[in-house]
């Protein structure tokens, strides 16, 4: 396999160029080998996390709890790490500031909502009707004057008889308050997204995260305080998980800043789904969870759903449109004196 090699009709500039593209080429293959690995294992990672998460629950811790541990420890240790390995990712302007507030606010609150659910709800479910996320981030765009695509309709359209079809369980008995509190989560991690591309675009992924989880301890562990629902585990059958809940939380983020950056649309679609399949597996086999054969169905629309994601170009960025409930939001201009600059990364 020689596909450098020159034909005699080849100019010296079609020459020269042959020899600086190809070696780009392989350097590009690479990295996008390296970030559909990176964002795989972060996929296993993330599938993990509602798993760990019911398992200290199961052991007794409360749900607030598991949230505020789980946030303040993953926070802790996302702070070692970048002071030892790169302390520049420490700064931040102010306009990035507000944004991480705006972005951590929406995702603590859903994560409150989120391990709420899963104190009333199996894991496998609970995770499911989270992955509707795409269907709310859908009517936030639209809802930002951003005009959806027929694919999004489609999308729409498989989405919400999907989410109907997951309520349906084998004993008939549904949990209300759990369904609304997920979908609750699953709307406000939606929401998040178009925080992050419009204001904290620039910025890169470790700063946003670290400060993002800064803004959710401040969320997260006062509720817990104030709640009234106990203190911190004590035993070694609760904090297991809780561990277990931390590193995969902290290891999911760590491999996504890795791959996140490499892979395009169809890929993040399937790496939803690659994470939606680790949690059913893990939720089935270790947590002995069954789904109903409507559960069943809407799992599959829901998998068609995220599948379509990767060919819906609307659904992977945001445009600003004047008059959108969004508009406010909007990227700062950064000074070339910052220690990182978009422009490095």
């Amino acid at each position: 396999m020689n596909e450098q090699k020159n034909t005699p009709t080849d100019s010296p500039i079609t020459r020269l160029a042959k020899r600086i593209t190809h070696p780009l080429a392989e350097s590009f293959q690479k990295q996008r080998t390296k970030g559909i690995y990176y964002a795989l294992t972060s996929a296993f990672f993330l599938g993990m996390s509602p798993i760990f998460g019911k398992k200290a629950i199961i052991a007794g811790v409360p749900p607030l709890a598991v949230v505020a541990l789980r946030t303040i420890l993953a926070t802790f240790l996302l702070f070692g790490v970048i002071t030892i390995y790169k302390r520049e990712y420490l700064f931040i302007y102010p306009a990035g500031v507000l944004g991480c507030v705006i972005a951590g606010w929406t995702n603590g609150l859903g994560s409150l909502f989120y391990y709420s659910a899963l104190g009333r709800l199996d894991a496998g479910v609970g995770q499911l009707l989270y992955s509707l996320y795409p269907l709310f981030l859908a009517i936030w765009m639209i809802l930002d004057r951003n005009k959806p695509s027929k694919l999004t309709i489609i999308r729409l359209s498989l989405a919400i008889p999907a989410a109907f079809l997951l309520t349906q369980a084998n004993t008939g008995n549904v949990d209300i308050v759990g369904i609304i509190e997920m979908l609750a989560a699953a709307a406000l991690y939606a929401l998040h997204i178009p925080i992050n591309q419009k204001v904290l675009y620039e910025m890169p992924a470790p700063t946003v995260t670290f400060y993002t989880l800064v803004a959710m301890s401040a969320i997260v562990v006062p509720t817990f305080f104030f709640s009234g629902e106990g203190s911190f585990p004590t035993t070694l059958t609760a904090w297991g998980p809780l561990i277990g809940l931390t590193l995969v939380t902290f290891s999911s983020r760590l491999t996504l800043f890795l791959g996140v950056k490499n892979i395009g649309g169809m890929q993040t679609a399937l790496l939803g789904l690659s994470e939606l399949l680790i949690t059913l597996i893990f939720a089935h086999f270790w947590l002995k969870e069954t789904l109903s054969p409507y559960q069943w169905t809407g799992a599959a629309l829901l998998t068609i759903s995220l599948i379509l994601v990767g060919w819906d170009k609307t659904a992977a960025h945001v445009k600003q449109r004047p008059g959108g409930w969004l508009s406010w939001l909007s990227a700062p201009r950064i000074s070339r004196d910052v220690p990182w600059h978009p422009d490095d990364h």
